[in-house]
């Protein structure tokens, strides 16, 4: 069978093992049903999210032009703290900036490669940690706006991680950690102003990935270097696909390059 569409970011279901769905044109693949089988990825060109275009991808799924004009890239989004629609104050769209910041969001703790403070919108739990492929996860504080979770993050990653290191992750050498005792040795760092929202006595949610295999080298798969690439798939873990010969290849990081795939 073959599929031709532009990358988007997985899609992922919670259950026994994580479901996985690409939505390629009017595909809907089911991703989990392609382990064990071999795949053909080729790349066939771009096409940026925002304004549709065959130019090359720049950053998350836009081409240079557009990353800098759309309010979905605005600094705000990977710096929370930045966020100003509180305040009444545009960045590059008030109006969607409000729709977006001024909602419930989830401060957290996550182990992926290592424990990680993170930040998402409440209706995002469980699929941020999911896509970062931690195997645990705990809420901290839920707050009412972006801003205050980005304060909270802000002031906790002096005292634990905020990135994960994807080879680590994807290797699976991890060890389970008490996420509840690191919640607690981390409350007295939270801001005054959020501690009303501090959540207490919430348990871990656990997540399993579908991987048959984990890469014991793994080497990412460039489509702009490697146009043509062919391999046995073995899993998936946060959004990677993960390949017999230790190829990995993120579709998150790949979103607005169109591919066609070969089953």
């Amino acid at each position: 069978m073959q599929y031709k569409g532009v990358l988007k970011k997985m899609q992922t279901e919670l259950d026994e093992k994580v479901l996985y769905y690409m939505l390629l044109n009017d595909s809907f693949i089911a991703v989990n049903q392609l382990i064990n089988k071999e795949i053909t990825i080729n790349f066939e060109g771009y096409e940026c999210l925002k304004c549709g275009k065959n130019k090359r991808i720049f950053r998350q799924g836009f081409c240079n032009s557009c990353f800098y004009e759309t309010p979905l890239a605005g600094d705000w989004i990977m710096h929370p703290e930045l966020s100003k629609a509180h305040l009444g104050e545009e960045d590059r769209d008030l109006a969607y900036e409000q729709q977006v910041q001024l909602q419930p969001h989830i401060v957290y703790l996550a182990n992926s490669s290592n424990v990680k403070v993170g930040v998402t919108r409440k209706q995002q739990v469980p699929t941020r940690w999911i896509d970062q492929g931690a195997h645990e996860a705990i809420e901290i504080v839920e707050v009412p706006n972006r801003y205050l979770a980005g304060i909270t993050e802000v002031a906790l990653k002096e005292h634990v991680a905020d990135k994960t290191n994807w080879r680590t992750m994807l290797k699976n050498e991890i060890k389970d950690e008490n996420l509840i005792e690191w919640r607690d040795k981390l409350k007295s760092f939270i801001p005054e102003e959020v501690m009303e929202y501090y959540i207490e006595n919430n348990s871990e949610t656990n997540i399993d990935f579908p991987v048959e295999k984990y890469p014991t080298k793994p080497k990412s798969l460039n489509l702009a270097k490697t146009p043509s690439y062919t391999g046995k798939l073995v899993g998936i873990k946060g959004q990677y696909l993960i390949f017999e010969d230790d190829t990995v290849f993120n579709v998150r990081s790949n979103e607005g390059i169109v591919v066609s795939l070969e089953v």
